[in-house]
C-alpha cells in the first residue's frame, strides 16, 4: 500500500515537472508565444509555487508576473529577480519590459534583519529622471514579494539616491493615480486590475488617492465597477454588482453581495473575484477574503491562494 502511494507521488511530481518543461522549452512561433500563456494558472496545475516580478507594459505600468526563479535563500533570490528586471532580458515575456539600464551591475547586496540593501554600478543611473521613480517602484515591489522582507534600501556605487535615502516599502504606491480636489477626507487605496497581453491576463495594481472617507472596500468596489482609468485596463465587474454589507472576524473580511457577483460565465466569475480578492488583501491586514451572496457563503480567496479560487459547490 504505501509502495504504491509512494510511486503514485513520484509519478505526478514527474508528470508536472515534465509540463513545466514543455511549457517552456516548446518551440514558439512568430504569432503567438506561450511563454506565460498559463501566468494565472500554473499553481493550480502544477501545484508548484512561483514567484512574482513586476514588469512594464506598453502604457508604462508596472504589471505582476509569475515566473520561476532559481534561489535557495532570500538574497539568491534577490539577486536573480534584479537580473530579471535589466532592460534586454531575453526572458520576459513578450508585451512586457524591463527597466533597470542595461549593463547595470549589481556590486553588492546585503541583508540586515529585515531590510535588503543593494548597491548597483553607475550604469544603473542611465535613465532619464521622469523614469526614476517607476524604476524604484518596481525594483522593491518584486523584491519585497519575497517573505520576511519588510524594506529595500538602494545605493550606486555605495551612495544614497537625492530622494530615495530612507528604507522604501509599499508604502510608495505602485502605479499611483490622484484624483484630490481638497486636502479633506484624503483615501489610499490599491486596486487590482487586469490587462490582456498577448492573449495572456495579467494583475496590475493601482495606488488611488482620493478625497474619500468611506471604508476601503466600499471605494475598492466602486472604483472596480466604475473602471475609471486613464489607460486600458480591465474589470469585470457587473455595473449593477452591489456590497449589501461587510465584516472582519478573526482575520476574514466577509463580503455580502447581492446577486450580481455570480456570472454564468466561469471564466468572469473568477476574474472578479480575484480582483477584488487581490484589492482587499493588499489594503487590509487579514488573511482571507470570503464572498457571499445574500448572506450565503459561495466562495474565498487566502493568501495562500493568490492564484486560485476555491468555492462551496460547484466548479471554480
Amino acid at each position: 500500500m504505501l509502495k504504491t502511494k509512494a510511486i503514485r507521488k513520484i509519478f505526478t511530481t514527474t508528470l508536472s515537472m515534465f509540463i513545466i518543461l514543455t511549457i517552456f522549452t516548446f518551440p514558439l512561433t512568430s504569432k503567438e508565444k506561450n511563454i506565460l500563456r498559463t501566468n494565472l494558472e500554473i499553481e493550480d496545475v502544477t501545484n508548484l509555487t512561483t514567484d512574482k516580478v513586476y514588469l512594464l507594459n506598453k502604457d508604462n505600468l508596472l504589471v505582476r508576473t509569475d515566473i520561476f526563479l532559481d534561489g535557495k535563500n532570500k538574497l539568491d533570490k534577490a539577486k536573480n529577480i534584479i537580473e530579471y528586471l535589466i532592460i534586454n532580458n531575453e526572458k520576459i515575456p513578450k508585451g512586457l519590459n524591463g527597466y533597470i539600464p542595461k549593463n547595470t551591475k549589481l556590486l553588492n547586496i546585503k541583508e540586515e534583519e529585515s531590510k535588503i540593501i543593494l548597491d548597483f554600478s553607475k550604469e544603473f543611473k542611465n535613465y532619464n529622471q521622469n523614469q526614476e521613480k517607476q524604476i524604484i517602484t518596481g525594483i522593491v515591489f518584486s523584491l519585497m514579494e519575497i517573505d520576511e522582507i519588510e524594506s529595500i534600501t538602494i545605493l550606486v556605487e555605495g551612495n544614497y539616491l537625492d530622494k530615495y535615502r530612507e528604507p522604501l516599502n509599499k508604502n510608495i504606491g505602485i502605479n499611483n493615480q490622484y484624483f484630490l480636489n481638497s486636502r479633506n477626507d484624503l483615501n489610499k487605496v490599491v486596486l487590482y486590475y487586469q490587462d490582456n497581453i498577448e492573449n495572456n491576463l495579467y494583475y496590475v495594481p493601482v495606488t488611488k488617492y482620493l478625497n474619500d472617507k468611506r471604508d476601503k472596500v466600499e471605494i475598492i468596489i466602486d472604483e472596480l465597477k466604475n473602471n475609471n482609468n486613464s489607460s486600458n485596463l480591465i474589470s469585470y465587474l457587473n455595473n449593477n454588482l452591489e456590497l449589501i454589507d461587510h465584516k472582519e472576524e478573526s482575520d476574514v473580511l466577509f463580503l455580502n453581495f447581492n446577486d450580481y457577483l455570480i456570472d454564468k460565465n466561469d471564466e468572469v466569475t473568477k476574474n472578479t473575484l480575484n480582483s477584488i480578492a487581490y484589492s482587499v488583501l493588499e489594503n487590509y491586514d487579514v488573511n482571507m477574503v470570503m464572498f457571499e451572496v445574500d448572506n450565503k457563503e459561495v466562495s474565498y480567496i487566502s493568501k495562500k491562494d493568490m492564484v486560485s479560487v476555491k468555492s462551496f459547490g460547484g466548479e471554480s
